[in-house]
């Protein structure tokens, strides 16, 4: 396989002062239509984030890339940073990945919004794969190197580490929510995924609320009279917003800061040629509003309810045809499980009853797109898009909302935002929903065509609001203020 990269890492030897430690690689594997395979950057939030630190410590970024058995050597980017590829093979995958993963962790994080799978055999993967995580790292850190491990994928990680090696810094980020402690108490093995964590220095959550559900659980499942074998943790302090006032005495004598690290987005340095948005614009059949959806198709994601709150507004003439299409983009995810191939089917349903029935011949109401997007079209979709629909029934934080955002310096532009996003707690100006409620969906959809027909001063500042959020709390404050407060915290519990 071609990598393309600079060069070859320098030799199996070699350690780093600072690794990465995620699920997937931060690379795409590209298959051309010869057979041949490259290794194309995957462009996302945490990627910018972590670059410039990686870079600058010489790091290494241990994970897999994304394809079964796909066996690659190290190699290094064109930024300097060591990638350090992880095999799965199928039966990984299925067990670690598709399966406790995201069949049994997934939707019991998300409020059970489809009952998780509770599959003994998943859950011996899953620790197999962890194991593996770990032990490759023992071997690439460095003496009291600092280890930042992410999401829920890798939960075990941090307490194999540990083990192996006490002398390093260790931080863990969860990029889910985190349930409450009923909820999460239903896990079988939810002691040995709460050994994991604490085997980390600084636990990271998106919001508050998931912090002060983890100390709650961290509580309510360790003591004498809770069966599990792990002694009564002594918690101290209440949870912040980006430091960690609230700590755990682990069982070790460590001490484990627990905080709220709210992530975000870089911030775009251009905007899209308005010549190009208006030839999109056209392709859609001028409109006058556009609304865009860009999600994962997830279950949780709420793209039928968008798409019933759409067509009731048509139904009932609150919404013209002739003036507002709707563009969906719904990128493929995980389509080997049942839920997902249900939540396809019942979107591409509802798009072709939508269609049917508003729509004409070479003018939909409903754009569709079950595919991919380069960002750079993706970057023109939000700049293009008058309204921009974010309505999950549960997420970390979202940052498509805060991308939308960041594509609309001038104030142009609405966001309706679910309350269950995490992203709601910060962009309090958006017209936030109830995604349960479709009567909540379309109110706000239909104060958002209002505002920004007869209120344009009034929808500006709010959007404006929005947009000095996004910019003042960005993607390098976020990856800047953990691991400033990982190295408070480990040095304090060096010192103790």
């Amino acid at each position: 396989m071609d990598t393309r990269a600079d060069h070859s890492a320098d030799s199996p030897a070699e350690t780093f002062p600072f690794i990465v430690v995620a699920n997937r690689l931060p690379v795409d594997i590209v298959t051309h239509p010869d057979g041949q395979q490259t290794l194309s950057p995957s462009p996302g939030g945490l990627v910018t984030a972590l670059s410039p630190v990686l870079q600058e410590h010489h790091g290494c970024w241990v994970g897999w890339p994304g394809e079964i058995d796909v066996e690659l050597e190290p190699f290094v980017t064109e930024g300097g940073v060591t990638l350090h590829p992880i095999t799965l093979d199928k039966t990984d995958y299925e067990g670690f990945y598709e399966g406790f993963s995201n069949a049994t962790l997934w939707p019991l994080y998300h409020d059970l919004i489809v009952q998780p799978v509770f599959d003994p055999e998943w859950w011996e993967v899953y620790r197999e794969v962890n194991d593996r995580f770990a032990r490759q790292v023992a071997e690439l850190a460095a003496p009291k190197a600092t280890v930042w491990v992410q999401d829920y994928q890798l939960q075990l990680v941090p307490g194999i580490l540990r083990l192996l090696r006490p002398d390093l810094r260790i931080g863990f980020f969860l990029h889910i929510p985190f349930p409450a402690p009923d909820i999460y108490r239903q896990l079988p093995w939810r002691e040995e995924i709460l050994r994991g964590l604490l085997g980390a220095d600084l636990i990271g959550f998106h919001l508050l609320g998931n912090t002060v559900n983890f100390l709650h659980l961290a509580a309510a499942i360790t003591g004498e009279n809770s069966h599990t074998g792990l002694p009564a943790l002594e918690i101290h302090g209440e949870a912040g917003i980006r430091e960690a006032t609230a700590t755990i005495d682990a069982p070790d004598g460590r001490k484990v800061g627990v905080g709220a690290f709210p992530i975000s987005i870089a911030i775009p340095e251009e905007d899209a040629p308005t010549d190009d948005l208006q030839t999109l614009r056209t392709q859609l059949g001028d409109p006058e509003i556009i609304f865009l959806g860009v999600d994962r198709l997830d279950y949780t994601k709420g793209i039928l309810q968008r798409l019933l709150a759409f067509e009731e507004l048509l139904e009932t003439g609150a919404l013209e045809p002739e003036d507002v299409v709707l563009l969906q983009i719904a990128t493929p995810s995980r389509e080997r499980i049942e839920q997902y191939r249900t939540a396809r089917t019942r979107v591409e349903e509802a798009v072709g009853r939508i269609n049917g029935r508003f729509g004409r011949i070479g003018h939909p109401v409903v754009h569709y797109q079950h595919s991919s997007v380069p960002h750079d079209l993706l970057n023109q979709y939000y700049r293009l898009a008058d309204i921009m629909l974010v309505t999950p029934y549960k997420d970390g934080m979202n940052l498509v909302a805060k991308e939308f955002v960041a594509a609309h310096p001038e104030g142009d532009g609405a966001l309706v935002l679910s309350e269950f996003a995490g992203a709601a707690d910060e962009l309090t100006q958006a017209h936030l929903c109830n995604p349960y409620d479709l009567d909540s969906i379309k109110r706000r959809m239909i104060d958002a065509v209002t505002e920004l027909r007869l209120y344009p001063d009034r929808a500006q500042t709010r959007m404006l609001a929005l947009s000095e959020q996004v910019r003042q709390h960005d993607v390098h404050l976020w990856a800047n203020s953990f691991l400033d407060c990982l190295e408070d915290t480990a040095g304090r519990s060096t010192l103790a």
